[in-house]
């Protein structure tokens, strides 16, 4: 029972998410995910490598599937990208190979940093709007 009400909390918690943050913690649990690949990996663990590999399929998926390529000019990048990544997952979910999970973090990695990254000036300016009054910030929507 508290390992159904705690998955809930969880689910609840992501579907109340603004789409900046969701897109965050979509990037940060992908990036844990590769990284616990490739501790599995090491470990030859091939089940939970597997697994977290697997999942980091989903997310790259689902962020692929909510990119808006014509929001801003490096949409179509972002989408190769994607594209790269779920290749490569793949490819490293077969192989159980360090070596591709690792250059799945390498590109990861950067990503996470900037998507926090314009989080923080997101919200900054969204405060600096409400404390003068301006319209300000950074729409709601997501363009992962």
């Amino acid at each position: 029972m508290n390992a159904r009400l705690a998955q809930r909390y969880h689910q609840d918690g992501m579907s109340v998410t603004p789409g900046p943050q969701l897109v965050v913690k979509l990037y940060e649990r992908l990036l844990l995910d590769l990284r616990r690949a490739t501790k599995a990996v090491v470990d030859q663990d091939v089940e939970v490598a597997h697994e977290q590999l697997v999942h980091a399929q989903d997310i790259v998926f689902e962020l692929n599937l909510a990119l808006d390529v014509d929001a801003w000019d490096g949409g179509p990048a972002l989408r190769s990208i994607y594209e790269h990544l779920g290749e490569k997952l793949v490819d490293a979910n077969v192989r159980k190979s360090v070596r591709l999970v690792d250059e799945c973090i390498d590109v990861v990695a950067p990503l996470v940093e900037t998507w926090q990254e314009a989080l923080v000036i997101s919200q900054t300016e969204r405060q600096v709007a409400a404390q003068t009054g301006a319209p300000g910030g950074v729409s709601g929507s997501v363009t992962a």
